[in-house]
């Protein structure tokens, strides 16, 4: 493990100040899912992990998961032994760990329990924009929201102790920009893992109806001390004093309004207006309230979804006006930028200020001299957030795009034909070139899908999945598909890999899948395994297309591995 003594100052990305912050936490095992853009903070530590196995020390446990659910859990039986414990994914991967982190919150959490979710506004690589906070305050627990690499690293080590000292897991809330920029970081010495202590009133963990009634009046009880927590918290701050704007910031929404406020204020005639920045959760209600009494205008600037300006509807007088989100002040959707949030609040465009003369603003408080967009633009340095976006699209050579062509050419002609997909590199085959997949949903959606389009009367119904999004969130369905035995197809991409995220493994082999699907119930003879390429096209359509036809249940695994991965396990099979 790394010595944090002998570090000073560091550069890392948003992810690797938390999984360091982690380390020097004293976490002893932490478990994730891939999920952009939340993998890097289990890949840093699975990397040190082996690190520590190579040279016989005994490092902090770190593991990828089947999926979130079993992340989590792995997470509270760690927590459960007196340790420390990290749980890592993305927004919608706590979707699929609601069930063990809301009940969770009801346990007598003993180590430290953290769980990292990044979301992803403006869905760079998601599906949806939603805000793990709902999820914190709906389970009553905290949660943290850094705004820079500094806050990631602090924050990941406060939040193990904000755990232990409440006994209740504790988010911390990423977004995509602070999890994958870089920004310097100063370490703290670490600490030492926990020793092993299991709990010994075990029916703080068992949540049965007289147990689980007590244990949730304790969640209850303990809102007021965490209230005072957030309210006393050196991040949640207040600054300014004229309240002819309120404004209250959170997450990356502070910097944006850092960055224009020297224009604000000389725009506003020397006035700082009043502002309380939030980092810590729940909502330091009084701190709030005290803040904004008097205010003639509040402007709310988050990152995420309108989750302050909502709760403000029911701290603060009906009559008060606030602006976010809601109004369309901020933009409803997307990501905050700084010309968005200069835009909420009142100022005129950069640009127009420039070619006035009116500001330098190649000066901003608190950072170095650069240049401003116009100047960019003028010395043809580009902005990449602006260029025009280009699709995504399967690596050249990648399997899934043989496996497309073979179903195209399998279903051509049939009438009646529903294909169900899921998330993965092969949810490129809704575009162009392919534009073979008719749904993505969310992990494991395809297989249930495609079970109640068959039932609702689609003759073909086809369910595509990858070998680890099977793994992940489809075994369930399969058994589901089994039992009703209607007339469906699962076909199984299986490239052997965790490829949109990263490469990384998979649970279990390509060679145990098949012995999986068939313990499950699946027949057999309706058990087909082909290899995914190009030159088999003919003879695996013609395959594929018995199977589809075949009036009941059948899965075929379409196999080829994925192109990336056979390089990286080529270059370590080099490398010795």
């Amino acid at each position: 493990m790394i010595d944090s003594t002998s570090l000073r100052q560091t550069l890392l990305l948003g992810d690797e100040a938390v999984a360091l912050g982690a380390l020097h936490g004293g976490v002893s095992a932490s478990y994730g899912y891939p999920g952009t853009p939340s993998t890097e903070i289990l890949e840093y530590l699975i990397g040190e992990y082996h690190k520590t196995r190579q040279s016989g020390a005994g490092g902090p446990v770190a593991r990828w998961c089947t999926n979130e659910k079993t992340a989590l859990e792995g997470g509270l039986g760690v927590s459960f032994a007196g340790r420390r414990s990290m749980v890592t994914m993305k927004h919608v991967g706590l979707n699929v760990a609601s069930d063990p982190f809301i009940n969770g919150a009801l346990l007598g959490i003993k180590g430290g329990l953290v769980i990292a979710v990044a979301d992803d506004p403006g869905m760079h690589s998601s599906q949806n924009e939603q805000d793990s906070r709902f999820y914190a305050s709906f389970a009553m627990t905290p949660c943290l929201e850094p705004r820079n690499q500094q806050e990631a690293y602090d924050m990941t080590r406060e939040a193990f102790e904000v755990s232990e000292k409440f006994r209740i897991p504790v988010i911390l809330r990423l977004t995509t920009r602070l999890s994958h920029a870089r920004g310097a970081v100063t370490l703290a010495p670490g600490r030492g893992q926990n020793s092993l202590s299991k709990t010994e009133d075990k029916t703080q963990w068992m949540l049965l109806p007289a147990y689980a009634r007590r244990n949730y009046l304790s969640l209850i009880e303990k809102q007021k001390d965490l209230l005072a927590w957030s309210t006393a918290h050196t991040a949640n701050k207040d600054e300014g004093e004229d309240k002819r704007l309120v404004v209250i910031t959170s997450g990356l929404g502070g910097n944006y309004y850092e960055e224009n406020l020297e224009d604000l204020v000389q725009f506003r005639g020397g006035k700082v207006p009043a502002r309380i920045h939030i980092a810590a959760y729940p909502l330091p209600v009084e701190s709030i309230r005290k803040l904004c009494h008097g205010a003639e205008r509040i402007l709310v600037i988050e990152e995420g979804q309108p989750f302050i300006e909502e709760k403000l509807r029911g701290i603060l007088p009906l009559d008060t006006a606030v602006s976010g989100r809601f109004d369309g002040t901020v933009p409803r959707t997307g990501e905050l930028d700084p010309d968005k949030v200069r835009q909420a609040l009142g100022l005129p465009p950069r640009s127009t200020i420039l070619a006035s003369g009116a500001f330098d603003l190649t000066r901003l408080p608190g950072r170095p001299p650069q240049l401003c967009q116009a100047q960019n633009e003028a010395a043809g340095v580009f902005d990449l957030m602006r260029l025009p976006g280009r699709p995504p699209q399967l690596c050249a050579g990648c399997p899934h795009g043989d496996s497309y062509e073979t179903i195209k050419k399998a279903v051509a002609g049939l009438p009646s034909v529903a294909i169900t997909s899921d998330i993965g590199c092969y949810s490129l085959g809704a575009t162009p070139p392919y534009s073979a997949i008719e749904s993505i949903v969310c992990m494991g959606a395809s297989i249930g899908m495609a079970k109640g389009a068959a039932e609702a009367g689609i003759t073909h119904a086809i369910a595509v999945i990858g070998d680890s999004t099977f793994l992940h969130s489809g075994i369930t369905g399969l058994i589901d598909a089994v039992t009703a035995d209607l007339p469906m197809t699962v076909i199984i991409l299986d490239n052997s890999i965790v490829a949109m995220t990263g490469c990384q493994e998979t649970m279990i082999p390509s060679n145990r899948l098949p012995p999986l699907i068939l313990g499950l119930g699946v027949k057999p003879e309706h058990l087909l395994e082909l290899e995914a390429k190009r030159q088999f096209l003919e003879e695996n359509a013609a395959r594929l297309k018995t199977e589809i036809e075949y009036q009941g249940l059948s899965v075929v695994i379409l196999r080829r591995e994925c192109l990336e991965a056979f390089r990286i396990r080529k270059k370590q099979e080099k490398a010795g």
